[in-house]
């Protein structure tokens, strides 16, 4: 079979490259073009874009973008007709992928939805587009099965989280070996991860770092993206005793004695760690604006809204100062609050539905091929 898959950011690359290995397995025959990363690129297949050139930030960063957003969905149009798949994956990435979606069922090709649009937090008269232009989809939260069977009568396939896979698959970390590499001393590890994208980077990492003063006894180490070069973090590192490590995030949370993370994947991926974390966001006055008059969920982390309460602190926008940071970083490092933290963290991989997501997605994928 022909397997074209469409992931558009960092997270995606991950989830795409186990669930190529996956299709792999249950496929041996199995071709596959993608968009993704390194991490897909790895596997095996062929790699049309990768994700770099494809993430844009915000409402404002879209509209400044816009030329080139169109251009890559000509051009991704033109190669999905040249390759001519049995099935089209789309993992996230909404506003790109669901114009390929309506085109490609245009066009009879199947299309297969994994880890889908989030429209319980915003947009959800997408349901419609979903309804028309999906074959399939697969949901990774649990009260995802819930909104779409339940609220609006469109069946779905709850596969599970596919991070447990990914931290549980991953090989543990040498912490002797790591700190050696990577120049770090024996002071307890406070993990900074500041996203993927220049923009979310820009408008956090120098309010994150700003408190590094205020910890002595710990070192400050932040995890560099894989789609950014350390030539970008360099004008963040002007405190030397701030550490930088790139593309070694899981590495640095196996180790991390806490953590300050932007909001994202990044917020579950920590805390199925177990690494007790604040939560940052600070975006475009313009976007930040538009954003909080058309989502009305109670939190913007993974965390809380899989355990509807808020289980890790969130200083979203102007909430973002050194002040606050200092003051729930402090929090994080005293006994009691770390283990009722940890006791949560625990209760949310229950819910999360165990290992074995990649693998049920691909051989359900398998099955409506067959």
């Amino acid at each position: 079979m022909k397997y074209y898959i469409i992931a558009g950011e960092a997270s995606g690359d991950l989830h795409g490259s186990n669930l190529m290995k996956a299709l792999y397995k249950e496929d041996p025959t199995a071709e596959i073009r993608f968009w993704g990363g390194d991490l897909m690129q790895q596997v095996g297949g062929t790699l049309v874009k990768h994700y770099r050139d494809l993430a844009f930030m915000g409402f404002a960063e879209v509209a400044m973008n816009l030329k080139t957003i169109l251009n890559n969905i000509k051009f991704c149009k033109a190669d999905i007709e040249k390759f001519n798949p049995d099935v089209i994956i789309f993992i996230d990435y909404p506003g790109f992928n669901m114009r390929i979606a309506k085109w490609a069922k245009q066009k009879g090709i199947k299309t297969h939805y994994y880890i889908s649009p989030q429209i319980w937090a915003w947009k959800e008269n997408r349901i419609n587009a979903i309804k028309r232009d999906f074959d399939k989809l697969f949901v990774i939260l649990p009260f995802e099965k819930d909104f779409f069977e339940v609220k609006h009568k469109f069946p779905v396939e709850f596969v599970g989280h596919p991070l447990i896979d990914a931290i549980h698959n991953r090989m543990k970390t040498d912490e002797a070996a790591f700190r050696k590499e990577n120049k770090l001393d024996e002071k307890p590890i406070i993990a900074v991860l500041p996203g993927s994208r220049k923009q979310e980077i820009s408008k956090m990492l120098s309010i994150m770092l700003s408190i590094v003063g205020d910890f002595p006894e710990y070192q400050f180490v932040i995890a560099g993206a894989p789609s950014q070069d350390y030539h970008f973090y360099e004008q963040f590192l002007t405190n030397k005793s701030v550490k930088f490590v790139s593309n070694k995030t899981y590495d640095l949370l196996s180790v991390a004695k806490a953590a300050l993370v932007t909001s994202g994947t990044a917020t579950l991926e920590t805390a199925l760690f177990k690494v007790p974390e604040v939560v940052c966001y600070k975006g475009s006055w313009a976007s930040y604006q538009i954003a909080k008059r058309i989502i009305t969920l109670k939190y913007i982390s993974l965390v809380n809204l899989i355990m509807d309460e808020e289980v890790v602190t969130e200083l979203i926008q102007d909430k973002l100062n050194p002040k606050n940071l200092k003051k729930e970083l402090s929090k994080l490092l005293e006994d009691k609050h770390r283990k009722t933290l940890l006791q949560k963290y625990d209760a949310l991989e229950m819910k999360l539905g165990g290992i074995g997501a990649s693998e049920k997605t691909a051989k359900l994928i398998v099955k409506d091929l067959t």
